[in-house]
């Protein structure tokens, strides 16, 4: 019998989080199960609820964890470079966290909103005399686009007519918007 490694509750978690994610990205949120996460970690489902309550608990966890890693790329890239704020947010949504945003969605869980990209905002609004209102819009959109994306994207470029256009297209695109919104 393999013997019983007792982790701090926080590193646990982190596991637990890191394992899901993986799934998410292979899987999609239908691969993001409590038993496969807790055989991922080397672990019970048991503990894997101890952490997290429930499945659903998980995936709400996850999605946040999610956000973080959004916010850690974000800072990373600041103001300056549009086409990497618009590759961050595109990053992360395309390893299956638009598919989870969505499912939460639907499930009737709500976000209640943590101004996550209010740093983009400013960092954007510091480099001159832009209306805060429009940066605001335009992010707004930017992530709403780039967290679809992956979702209905490609359905929604077919319904424009738009056969052959592809996620980077579309990513052209905003950086193209982004930019002419801050008159860059």
């Amino acid at each position: 019998m393999t013997p019983r490694v007792r982790r701090d509750p926080a590193e646990a978690r982190r596991l637990i989080l890191e394992a899901a994610e993986r799934l998410l990205a292979t899987g999609g949120v239908a691969a993001v199960q409590v038993r496969a996460v807790a055989a991922r970690v080397g672990i019970t489902d048991a503990a894997v609820n101890h952490h997290f309550g429930n499945r659903d608990r998980l995936l709400e966890a996850l999605l946040k964890h999610g956000g973080v890693r959004l916010k850690e790329r974000l800072e990373k890239v600041g103001g300056d470079d549009i086409g990497q704020i618009v590759g961050s947010l595109a990053a992360v949504y395309a390893d299956g966290y638009a598919e989870l945003a969505l499912a939460l969605h639907q499930s009737g869980w709500r976000d209640p909103g943590s101004g996550m990209l209010s740093p983009v905002v400013d960092a954007l609004c510091a480099r001159g005399q832009v209306d805060r209102r429009q940066v605001q819009l335009a992010v707004a959109a930017l992530h709403q686009g780039v967290a679809l994306d992956p979702v209905v994207g490609a359905e929604f470029r077919r319904s424009a007519g738009l056969e052959d256009a592809t996620s980077a297209d579309t990513l052209a695109w905003w950086t193209e918007v982004l930019a002419r919104t801050l008159g860059r």
